[in-house]
């Protein structure tokens, strides 16, 4: 997928330059961030990247992530660090927020079309308080599909041929992007209606099928802690081993040698040069 190891190593530089400047960011501003996913398995078991890995992302707790946008439109450099959110005006096929480096390019087939800043992304989710019980945690979930569905308008893909004609469907009975909005927003409103409450349990709700509606305990996403990663230190949540476990099991065990690569589809990647190289740069703007 990419040009060389060399490459991949450049993406990863470029990823956690972005990575220092975010966490950097939150802790002026009181935001409590911490990696997820590939990023924190590679600070526990590699000390930093998973070797094949080609990203980085951070969950927020949902007052923070809520937070986030408007104070980085303030305060951050926007013009080297784009900043974008599913809203009214903005569709940019993601579920969450993306900062991406506009002096780099990584243009994905999703969005190639789209006016939007292609430069290498961090992806930003949000953790939501879920309900104690397991009917309400399946409504939740049905208002997050609803929400995923009518914010990124686009049909599911790899998820079998009727979820993606029942998508199809429902996204042409509602054409206009306007009632679209109206649909996801009120869907956003109900599945993060429990915000307030005294829940023991949180959960992950604007990210693909795999992972939506994964339960994990309250307690172990607190606060972060702090481990080493490259060249610096990173924040991950405090209960980092429960949340892992749950969700990719055995993470300590590198998987098959056949699995070891990066996950995401590109059109065109560059971490030394903008994207308005290779896009009309008077068609693109950021968001």
């Amino acid at each position: 997928m990419y040009s060389s190891n060399k490459e991949l190593r450049d993406i990863q530089k470029v990823c956690l330059n972005m990575a220092k400047y975010f966490v950097e960011f939150c802790e002026e501003h009181d935001l409590l961030c911490y990696l997820c996913g590939g990023g924190a398995i590679g600070a526990i078991r590699e000390g930093g990247f998973i070797p094949w890995d080609d990203d980085l992302d951070f969950f927020m707790p949902r007052k923070d992530y809520n937070r986030l946008y408007e104070l980085w439109c303030k305060h951050a450099d926007v013009e080297r660090f784009a900043i974008s959110k599913p809203n009214k005006h903005t569709i940019d096929h993601n579920n969450f927020i993306t900062i991406r480096d506009s002096h780099t390019t990584m243009i994905k087939p999703y969005q190639s079309e789209l006016n939007i800043v292609h430069g290498i992304p961090l992806d930003i989710f949000p953790i939501d308080i879920a309900p104690e019980t397991k009917i309400k945690r399946k409504i939740q979930k049905g208002w997050a599909i609803v929400r995923s569905l009518y914010a990124t308008q686009l049909l599911p893909q790899n998820h079998g041929k009727t979820k993606k004609i029942i998508a199809k469907i429902l996204l042409g009975i509602v054409p206009s992007s306007t009632w679209r909005y109206y649909i996801w927003s009120f869907a956003e409103k109900q599945m993060t209606k429990y915000e307030n409450t005294t829940s023991n349990w949180v959960t992950e709700l604007c990210v693909g099928p795999r992972y939506m509606g994964k339960i994990y305990a309250k307690k172990n996403f607190e606060k972060a802690v702090w481990v080493d990663f490259e060249n610096t230190r990173l924040p991950i949540p405090i209960g980092y081993d429960e949340y892992l476990r749950e969700a990719f099991g055995n993470y300590m065990k590198r998987p098959s040698e056949n699995k070891q690569i990066p996950h995401h589809d590109v059109i065109k990647v560059d971490p030394h040069n903008p994207y308005t190289k290779y896009i009309n740069q008077d068609s693109n703007s950021s968001n």
